[in-house]
């Protein structure tokens, strides 16, 4: 979030980094101001909407004075633009850093040539609430990152940081246009691509793993899009029992981090 427009809107890199790709967007008063109270956040800036209530919006300009982070004005529909969300950004919003986020690029060229590499990607999810959990289990798990395409996922909101308990914050993000081009790069740079599928043709506890392995989870009804299997190695499979079919996408993304990092 930015009050710039993104060079790159398509979310290709040949313009530079997004400012997704550095920023957690918070909107709300509630949200904002929690984020200007936790010490442990550094917030870039916060955009007021011009006209807002002074006396509802007043803790957080007295909170931000005291943090020292420079209050910016813009139209209402500006904000809502910024937010992504017309419904519940209440004329505020606010950018967090965010430390382990970075674009997929940078991440490849931070690892060097030798270092092994576990990372989860996210393909087609929807659900916001699916999204928190797994950036949690995936940092809980030590994971070295989670691409979070800028395109066919719900972007880092509150909605995501409450199922996160707030871990959204810190999380190694790894940002891409979409997952198929971040899985493109990953490629690129020696990972072995699987793809989390009721039909894979390996048990997830099975198959063999590289120093460098990338698993995939698709979408919670249509699972992993076809732009994404055409750029996959192998398809694996959590094997269940009592004809039970499949698991919710966070609960098998779950599973994937921690076997990884068993691993």
């Amino acid at each position: 979030m930015s009050p710039r427009e993104p060079a790159d809107p398509e979310g290709t890199e040949a313009a530079g980094p997004s400012p997704k790709d550095r920023f957690v967007t918070v909107y709300g008063r509630k949200p904002v101001l929690e984020a200007l109270s936790d010490p442990a956040l550094q917030v870039d800036k916060v955009v007021l909407a011009e006209g807002a209530d002074q006396r509802a919006v007043r803790p957080l300009l007295d909170a931000a004075r005291t943090r020292g982070v420079p209050v910016r004005r813009a139209s209402a529909q500006r904000v809502k633009v910024l937010a992504g969300n017309g419904r519940q950004d209440q004329g505020v919003v606010a950018d967090v850093i965010a430390p382990g986020m970075r674009t997929v690029e940078r991440f490849v060229a931070e690892l060097g040539h030798d270092a092994g590499a576990r990372v989860v990607v996210l393909d087609g999810l929807t659900n916001p609430a699916n999204v928190g959990m797994i950036l949690r289990s995936a940092t809980a798990a030590g994971l070295d990152g989670v691409l979070l395409p800028r395109r066919g996922a719900p972007s880092i909101d509150p909605l995501v940081v409450k199922a996160s308990a707030g871990v959204a914050f810190h999380a190694p993000v790894l940002r891409a246009g979409t997952a198929a081009a971040g899985l493109a790069a990953l490629a690129e740079a020696g990972f072995v691509l699987l793809g989390l599928d009721g039909g894979g043709r390996s048990s997830l506890f099975d198959v063999e793993l590289g120093e460098r392995v990338a698993i995939v989870v698709g979408g919670e009804t249509d699972g992993l899009t076809d732009d994404v299997r055409g750029e996959l190695h192998d398809t694996v499979v959590v094997p269940m029992a009592s004809g039970v079919e499949s698991l919710n996408a966070a609960c098998a993304a779950t599973l994937a981090c921690f076997e990884l990092a068993r691993r």
